[in-house]
């Protein structure tokens, strides 16, 4: 098998998996995230939702902060922060308090969506619709980056810290927008795809190079599933199919067990809404799975991969990822 080269990094949700409470998941991140530094993990991304019992990485930032003190040399951040939830001079203080405790492994990754519903973001109190994003980030940009101490508001800690900011998105205006400020772009084709060619084109193609980064780099989210065999992989799978499904019913089921037979829980039109995500998600054996990334990548000519693992079981999930790391030199 041929190795591939690039840089790999995790995305975890932190989800509550049936009979489990939210303590016990973020025990289970521990454990993963702990793994995945003695593999040599490149990051190790929390993302922000609201109102899903499923899902526990609501206070992002916290959740950092437990990671990145249970882990020693990989990156810890957030894929991401939605930023019009936040007010940027609370975002700064958060994120340079983090970079003081974990100085050089914070990454700060800003999303525009709401990361919830549209009833639980009016109790956010953010702007609906995001129009001020880029205000907001060039805001955060100042605070972090570049204030001066004789300015009337300084983030501390924060101030001058320049913490790696990346712009995540699953839209062409998101790809703009990483573009114009010379920014790192991460595409969400973990659940997204739809977009993904035409915005890592349109990102290439206008980049704007910054004091923050000097030429286009791309990173990409996919889900993977990786076992010993073709057949344990998609059994496994099932695990993935059913937390996609929760989503379409909007039921915020948690994460439940594999099963043989995912036809005796979804109508057709359910099944063929789940696998329309997935175009971007890879399962099989690390033979199989090695070379669907390796297309993956002579496709995108992505500079980094980020893998999303719904897996029901720990060690099957610690098992994946092993098996990962092993695809990539």
């Amino acid at each position: 098998m041929e190795k591939l080269k690039l840089p790999i990094s995790v995305l975890d949700l932190v989800p509550v998996l049936e009979g489990q409470t939210a303590h016990e998941a973020f025990i289970r991140a521990r454990d993963l995230a702990q793994h995945v530094d003695a593999l040599g993990y490149n990051r190790y991304w929390l993302a922000e939702h609201h109102n899903s019992r499923a899902i526990a990485s609501s206070a992002t930032a916290v959740g950092i902060g437990y990671i990145a003190e249970a882990t020693k040399h990989i990156r810890v951040g957030s894929g991401g922060v939605m930023l019009p939830n936040h007010v940027p001079l609370i975002v700064a203080e958060q994120f340079g308090t983090l970079n003081a405790m974990y100085p050089g492994r914070i990454d700060l990754g800003l999303g525009r969506a709401p990361g919830t519903d549209p009833f639980t973001a009016r109790a956010l109190r953010r702007n609906i619709a995001g129009e001020d994003f880029e205000e907001n980030l060039l805001e955060l940009q100042h605070y972090l980056s570049d204030a001066k101490e004789t300015d009337t508001i300084c983030a501390y800690p924060g101030f001058g810290d320049n913490i790696p900011m990346w712009i995540l998105g699953s839209s062409l205006f998101s790809a703009e927008l990483a573009a114009r400020r010379g920014l790192p772009y991460a595409f969400a084709s973990h659940f997204a795809p739809d977009f993904l060619t035409r915005a890592i084109k349109l990102y290439r193609e206008q980049f704007t190079p910054s004091e923050y980064c000097e030429k286009p780099y791309v990173l990409a989210c996919v889900n993977a599933i990786v076992a010993d065999t073709d057949e344990e992989a998609h059994y496994l799978a099932t695990t993935f199919y059913q937390f996609f499904l929760s989503i379409i019913r909007r039921d915020h089921q948690l994460l439940k067990p594999p099963v043989e037979n995912m036809d005796a829980i979804w109508s057709p039109f359910e099944r063929d809404a789940v696998m329309q995500q997935r175009q971007y998600t890879y399962i099989g054996s690390k033979e199989t799975v090695a070379k669907q990334l390796k297309l993956f990548i002579e496709e995108t000519g992505v500079d980094e991969i980020m893998f999303s693992a719904s897996i029901f079981d720990n060690e099957e999930r610690k098992h994946s990822f092993t098996c990962l790391r092993e695809i990539f030199d």
